[in-house]
């Protein structure tokens, strides 16, 4: 008898779980915006836009917009109120995470949080340090959130942008702005 309801229980379950996974599916497909900061590239050949336009197509997202700004606190601010403007759940960004005087894209997006996602920088230097040894803590990639919007500060490097859109942002995007906007 106990077999018996352990089998039920099992049957319910994985049922539950099917659901479960299509609603998942269902609820993960995130609207974004891609922001390119950079004072040396143009559309030609900025290749960490497409990049992260081309890791959330590829997961089922949907791209509203993108914006090729100078590294500019200025610049970089127009460009996420207008990302923000047109309704997105996520924006990301690529360059300006280094530690030049020219690299503002972290101080500017960071003046807007009103929570960090400290794992994200924390794991995507991690991983970096796998790739390309100590030079990783050279990064000062970050995440948070801004009004219920997602934000993640990539740097330029396409080798950079291809490692955080595959390992963390891609696999963790839906379920983090799922939580954000509980």
């Amino acid at each position: 008898m106990a077999h018996e309801g352990h089998d039920h229980d099992h049957d319910h379950h994985h049922h539950h779980h099917d659901s479960v996974h299509e609603h998942r599916h269902a609820a993960a497909t995130v609207s974004a915006w891609v922001i390119t900061c950079s004072d040396t590239r143009n559309g030609a050949t900025d290749e960490g836009g497409p990049a992260i336009r081309h890791a959330l197509e590829h997961e089922g997202h949907t791209v509203v917009g993108s914006s090729l700004v100078r590294d500019t606190a200025q610049e970089i601010r127009h460009a996420m109120d207008q990302a923000k403007a047109s309704g997105v759940r996520a924006i990301i960004l690529t360059g300006g995470t280094g530690l030049s005087s020219r690299d503002v894209t972290v101080e500017t997006v960071t003046s807007l949080f009103q929570r960090t996602i400290d794992g994200f920088g924390e794991l995507f230097r991690m991983l970096s340090f796998q790739q390309i040894g100590s030079a990783a803590m050279a990064t000062r990639a970050i995440a948070g959130v801004w009004d219920g919007v997602v934000v993640f500060a990539l740097p330029g490097s396409p080798a950079g942008v291809k490692l955080a859109m595959e390992k963390l942002i891609a696999p963790e995007l839906g379920h983090l702005v799922r939580e954000v906007s509980r």
